[in-house]
């Protein structure tokens, strides 16, 4: 089984080796676009031009799936690149909103995501079709991406962002972007047991599975 992993930046390699723990025996290749990284202040025409660059070597190559381990990618490109590449199996990534909505208690979340993806049609169908009697506390965190990448992270700020959200209630924290995996246990820490954390790199797993028919 081929597996290929597209981000545009690092935070793919997190999706990937959650990937590779699933499936050992897989041939896992990913490819990133950090020349042009973050794509979540781009437009939805400059992100599809660049996803669709970006992924040629995985094309090449026929992947089983390709993932797209890049919500802004995903929000913005994947039904693009699906009628422009119909035989191709796409996963994508978007906001757990489905998800964060089964575990709230008091029907706040807090969506941490680029503004792209916060924007996009996509999310925007996900809000209505899971969170319409939620309130969704959406952050600013349109430098966190650079950041990480850079590893320039700011602490105090991230603990200021989470802090703000846990003070308004939110009781599930929903990270919208790959390139914040990385920093799920610091933002766990943070939380300090007042919400719970998701991210979707089990869930993929499954996706993967379930599209391939491996079970």
């Amino acid at each position: 089984m081929k597996l290929g992993v597209f981000d545009s930046g690092i935070g793919g390699e997190a999706v990937a080796a959650a990937l590779r723990h699933t499936f050992p025996s897989a041939a896992i290749h990913t490819v990133n676009d950090r020349a042009h990284v973050p794509y979540g202040n781009k437009s939805p025409r400059e992100v599809i031009r660049l996803t669709n660059a970006a992924i040629q070597p995985l094309l090449a190559e026929k992947s089983d799936v390709i993932i797209l381990a890049c919500n802004t990618a995903t929000a913005l490109a994947i039904e693009w690149l699906r009628d422009r590449y119909p035989t191709q199996k796409f996963i994508g990534i978007e906001p757990m909103i489905k998800t964060a909505a089964s575990l709230t208690k008091n029907k706040i979340i807090a969506v941490c995501a680029t503004p792209a993806t916060l924007t996009s049609n996509r999310y925007a169908e996900l809000v209505r079709t899971y969170g319409a009697d939620l309130c969704i506390i959406e952050p600013d965190c349109n430098q966190w991406a650079y950041r990480i990448e850079n590893n320039q992270l700011n602490h105090a700020h991230v603990k200021q962002i989470i802090d703000d959200a846990c003070h308004q209630g939110a009781d599930v924290i929903v990270l919208g972007c790959t390139h914040y995996h990385w920093i799920k246990e610091l933002v766990i820490i943070l939380a300090a047991g007042r919400a719970t954390v998701i991210e979707p790199s089990e869930a993929i797993g499954r996706r993967v599975e379930q599209l391939l028919q491996l079970r």
